[in-house]
């Protein structure tokens, strides 16, 4: 059956907020407190149990095996458990109205398959998040192998949160695995164990598929992972997640100012140019301190301000 995103939000809100107080205040509910609890947890175990695993995935073109057991039964697995978070859903189908455009259009420029942007779904959640080990931005670079890519990576200025500069670097990274591999999935494993990884289990194992490789559990689940957000996406309503495009959020009009100079004061900067300190950090999520050095020789800064 088909549950609108109403419903969803209030099962899903209704067990966060006790299992919170479970956790936090370690008291037993009240009887009606559990009556309800059973009622609307019932309902949402019964919309998961509704939802099948379609008979098609892929991705960047190449057919994901669900004919195979054991392959079916990963991808079910990162269905139900992508189904049990329908507000992360959401809000990756908002952030997308901010960021895939840009990111599509690199994408197409270096002639890599579209179905990518959502490798930084996984990767991010299209948030400039930071990781238990250390990886930073959108796409989740680590930081030997951001500056490899050109990133810069010090106490004043962390590149891997550029979202133009980080993007392409990330696809530099996707082609550079799929020439040695010969496989977008591959590829995209790489991106997740690391390219010399990868060939190392394709060698040691002869098999050439990703879906044929027996590897890590993290790097095992990536790519079916992708490709159910790549399908949930795709298919929100059918999942009960309706929410118009208009509704995403959308991305701002900006243009670049060049500065050959340092930036002693970012208020003051941004001031005289008509904007705010806000404005600045949050278009220049890069920027880390409140001033920007000299840039290097033969090369300028180039601040992200509103159009």
């Amino acid at each position: 059956m088909d549950l609108t995103i109403t419903k969803l939000a209030v099962y899903l809100s209704i067990f966060v907020i006790v299992s919170c107080s479970q956790a936090e205040q370690h008291v037993p509910l009240q009887h009606q407190g559990e009556q309800k609890q059973f009622s609307e947890d019932n309902n949402f175990i019964a919309y998961l149990s509704s939802q099948k695993l379609p008979a098609n995935l892929s991705f960047c073109n190449e057919v994901v095996p669900i004919d195979v057991s054991e392959v079916k039964e990963r991808a079910e697995r990162e269905f139900l458990l992508n189904l049990q978070q329908p507000a992360q859903l959401l809000l990756n189908l908002k952030r997308s109205g901010r960021y895939f455009g840009i990111i599509s259009t690199i994408l197409k420029e270096n002639n890599v398959p579209d179905d990518m942007k959502y490798l930084v779904v996984a990767e991010s959640a299209l948030y400039q998040a930071r990781s238990t080990k250390d990886a930073v931005g959108l796409w989740q670079f680590i930081e030997p192998t951001a500056k490899r890519y050109g990133l810069r990576v010090d106490e004043f200025v962390d590149e891997r949160k550029h979202v133009i500069k980080s993007t392409r670097a990330a696809i530099q990274y996707l082609k550079d695995a799929y020439a040695r591999l010969g496989s977008w999935s591959l590829a995209a494993a790489g991106y997740n164990m690391g390219t010399d990884g990868v060939i190392d289990n394709v060698e040691f194992q002869g098999q050439k598929s990703y879906y044929d490789l027996y590897l890590n559990e993290e790097t095992s689940r990536y790519l079916l992972r992708i490709a159910i957000i790549k399908e949930l996406m795709s298919n929100a309503s059918k999942y009960g997640i309706d929410v118009s495009t208009v509704e995403y959020y959308s991305p701002v009009s900006t243009k670049f100012i060049r500065v050959e100079t340092p930036i002693d004061n970012l208020t003051t900067w941004a001031k005289e140019n008509g904007n705010t300190y806000k404005d600045i950090k949050i278009l220049n999520p890069w920027i880390l301190k409140r001033s920007l050095p000299k840039p290097s020789k033969g090369s300028t800064w180039e601040v992200i301000v509103p159009n």
